[in-house]
């Protein structure tokens, strides 16, 4: 039995939340507008001010499909109502990012800049070597930092390149003289 399945989804303030068939769920709030299907193996109950995931599959794939769909509604909520945000730390000499329009650039050392541009629904800000990404889509939020991180991914030697906040870097010993 999923422990996070059980938990009720309270709705705060200024969201709304439509249900259709059990299986669609749109969620508006003041950030904005969410909305996603699920299987069939669960069943999505409004009951006053807060959200229930009922199993009503007693198979493999319905109890796992219960605690994600739980998370995943939670996450739909707490996105519309307060948004999501991740931070990037940029570490190398002359190594920089800024926002020009929608598109972020990034100068890692290349010969050449990386022109990112900013999905729609995201708002990048830049403070010196930090980069915010910020979004009420949390989905959309990770894959955007990923793809950030992912043109030049910290090295372990000496910790150059684009790495999340509060990320550790494992660093290995250079070479040594005998």
């Amino acid at each position: 039995m999923s422990r996070i399945g059980r938990l009720p989804i309270s709705i705060p303030k200024g969201v709304n939340i439509e249900i259709l068939d059990g299986k669609e769920i749109k969620v508006s709030g003041p950030l904005g507008k969410l909305e996603r299907v699920f299987p069939a193996v669960v069943e999505i109950v409004k009951e006053d001010s807060e959200l229930k995931i009922n199993n009503i599959s007693d198979t493999r794939f319905g109890k796992m499909m219960w605690g994600t769909v739980r998370a995943v509604v939670n996450n739909m909520v707490h996105g519309v109502s307060k948004g999501f945000e991740k931070q990037l730390q940029i570490e190398g000499v002359g190594y920089k990012a800024e926002v020009i329009g929608k598109i972020l650039k990034l100068y890692l050392g290349y010969s050449h800049h990386i022109e990112y541009p900013i999905p729609a629904n995201i708002d990048i800000k830049v403070d010196k070597n930090i980069i915010f990404v910020k979004g009420f889509d949390k989905e959309l939020v990770g894959s955007v930092s990923a793809d950030i991180r992912g043109f030049k991914e910290p090295e372990p030697y000496k910790g150059k390149g684009i790495r999340y906040v509060n990320e550790k870097i494992l660093r290995k010993a250079g070479k040594t003289r005998k």
